[in-house]
């Protein structure tokens, strides 16, 4: 949940609504201070091994209970595929080579309003190891093939991800 900033800053003056730089923003009319809003960026990873996809059950919100690709929000300072081998490594113990970006998807609160985007890499386990083990903020972690995808998704990117990827395996299917 972004923090709404009710004082300014640098001198502690109330901030009121102004209008600068082609819209209203929150300012201070003592000293100047404009708050620009920034949006936040989380990754996920669609880790594919072996015709199964990776997906974690989530153990807080949002998604309590829910599976999902595994994920989480950047830091500062961090590239989008280094923020993601932290989350995964974090999530589930497993190291991943991160591939293409496939996706970016809106990130929105509760009340549908935006604020941030979600980045969707491609990736697969780096070496042989395959096992994942539950761990930061996940009850549970497994591989699934395109028939045993479990019904309760989380996240319009993970159910959109996921879609494609058993369509695609299962267009491979057919195609052997």
């Amino acid at each position: 949940m972004a923090t709404e900033f009710r004082f300014c800053p640098i001198c502690a003056t109330p901030l009121q609504s102004i209008h600068r730089y082609d819209r209203v923003r929150l300012g201070c009319p003592a000293c100047g201070f404009v708050h620009f809003a920034d949006p936040k960026v989380a990754v996920i990873a669609l880790v594919i091994a072996d015709g199964a996809v990776l997906l974690v059950r989530r153990a807080v919100d949002p998604g309590k209970g829910l599976w999902s690709l595994p994920g989480g929000y950047m830091d500062a300072g961090e590239m989008p595929a280094e923020a993601l081998q932290r989350e995964v490594r974090e999530e589930v113990g497993l190291a991943i080579d991160v591939g293409e970006m496939s996706a970016i998807f809106p990130m929105q609160n509760g009340a549908g309003k935006r604020v941030g985007i979600v980045l969707a890499f491609r990736a697969q386990p780096s070496g042989l190891n395959r096992q994942v083990y539950a761990q930061d903020d996940v009850s549970e972690a497994g591989w699934f093939g395109p028939r045993q995808i479990p019904p309760d998704l989380a996240f319009d990117s993970t159910k959109t991800l996921i879609a494609e990827w058993a369509r695609s395996e299962e267009n491979a299917e057919t195609d052997t």
